[in-house]
């Protein structure tokens, strides 16, 4: 149960990416409300990955979730923000992903 709560502690940190994104191209009232999204998702995913925390190996379970942030991060900026996809980038972000499922693999 605490691996789902970690990932969606993850899924909340490719959030406030995408909203400190948004909030980058907008101006006025609308910049406050990614901002809004931002401080909400930071705190759920904080919440999350101390949730997760007290089952789970602290080291591993932060790598997992920093993990997953970081290739959502990637993903988010090449479909929705227009980042280049090149080889390179692509190759370096599988490797993450195999990293982040070694983790997990070989976690107690």
């Amino acid at each position: 149960m605490n691996w789902i709560i970690l990932i969606i502690g993850g899924l909340f940190e490719v959030a406030f990416t995408f909203c400190l994104g948004k909030a980058k191209e907008t101006t006025g009232g609308e910049m406050y409300l990614w901002y809004t999204g931002f401080v909400i998702s930071l705190c759920m995913s904080m919440a999350l990955l101390l949730k997760a925390t007290q089952t789970l190996p602290m080291g591993t379970a932060y790598a997992v979730w920093t993990g997953i942030g970081a290739v959502g991060a990637v993903a988010v900026g090449i479909l929705i923000f227009k980042e280049p996809a090149t080889f390179l980038r692509l190759l370096f972000l599988t490797t993450l992903i195999g990293s982040i499922i070694g983790l997990k693999v070989v976690s107690h």
